[in-house]
């Protein structure tokens, strides 16, 4: 699917809870940045990963699966390959029965756990950054020290 930018925008407008499926905890990764900004950002950004089950991440507790999570969550961000989508979204339906985004992160895509996700109401965004979707809408991604406020490649 291809989504305007308001829609973008108020994907990310009504999200105020992110549960962020294979987070790293090395500082390099983009996966660990993108959450650092997202919760700078002030969303509440749960970490799932299970190698690092118990550990704190931006002072959130790192559950080993999306079940673990105590509470609900708006967004479910995956990233992990593209194999691992379908078990992730098959659990993130079932834990969160209200969830309304499931966020694919740049080059995770799965068409069949998206018709199934979409199926259920729940808004699938794929191949795309919330970071950079978030930076690009609300007009702080900066060029030499410049805002250049929404990007878009429509002429």
């Amino acid at each position: 699917m291809s989504w305007s930018h308001a829609e973008l925008k108020n994907i990310l407008n009504r999200t105020t809870r992110i549960a962020a499926v294979g987070v790293s905890m090395n500082p390099v990764r983009p996966s660990y940045y993108v959450v650092r900004y997202l919760g700078l950002k002030g969303y509440t950004v749960v970490p799932v990963n299970p190698m690092h089950a118990g550990e704190t991440l931006f002072g959130q507790t790192v559950y080993a699966s999306l079940s673990e999570v105590p509470e609900p969550v708006d967004m479910v961000d995956i990233f992990r390959r593209s194999d691992a989508v379908p078990r992730i979204v098959d659990e993130a339906l079932d834990v969160f029965p209200a969830l309304q985004t499931i966020w694919m992160q740049i080059g995770v895509e799965h068409a069949q756990a998206a018709a199934k996700a979409t199926a259920r109401g729940v808004d699938v965004v794929q191949n795309r950054c919330p970071k950079i979707e978030y930076q690009r809408l609300f007009g702080e991604l900066r060029m030499g020290g410049f805002n250049t406020g929404v990007i878009s490649s429509r002429l």
